[in-house]
């Protein structure tokens, strides 16, 4: 704990990958609970399970809010792994939590959009704003480590 004091940088990012990864499982149950509601199971055993194989089959809704969970997956992991590291490279706090918060509100209105089926490019302007901070901290970690390659 002592490490996350002496960093604020790192503080901060940690607060709001928390936050990215419980937005993540809201997401997870808002899934399931979709599943339950409109009855449309991925598996077999689950159907057996809540009334019969005629509900082992695809939603449309279930299906929009798993490709929002799948799109969180392959968005917030390496923001993850991109902001510790970056949080590393001695950034200003400011510029750090400005990277940290665009990303964050991007990736809420991101699953807003897609969850809620708002207009394009809703959806679509929220995935580019959300890489513009992810690109900016890859590129300062190459410059800070180029020297070692």
């Amino acid at each position: 704990m002592a490490f996350l004091t002496r960093n604020e940088v790192f503080s901060c990012f940690v607060f709001y990958g928390v936050l990215l990864v419980i937005k993540m499982y809201i997401i997870a149950i808002i899934t399931g609970q979709v599943r339950l509601r409109k009855k449309a199971f991925a598996n077999p055993e689950d159907a057996l399970r809540h009334g019969g194989l005629q509900y082992h089959r695809e939603d449309p809704y279930v299906e929009r809010c798993r490709r929002a969970h799948i799109n969180d997956l392959e968005n917030i992991l390496p923001f993850l792994f991109l902001g510790a590291i970056y949080s590393m490279t001695g950034p200003s706090l400011s510029v750090a939590r400005l990277h940290f918060l665009v990303f964050f509100l991007a990736r809420v209105l991101h699953s807003v959009a897609y969850l809620f089926a708002l207009r394009a490019p809703t959806r679509s302007l929220a995935y580019i704003v959300a890489q513009i901070p992810c690109v900016s901290m890859a590129l300062q970690i190459l410059i800070a480590v180029a020297a070692y390659a």
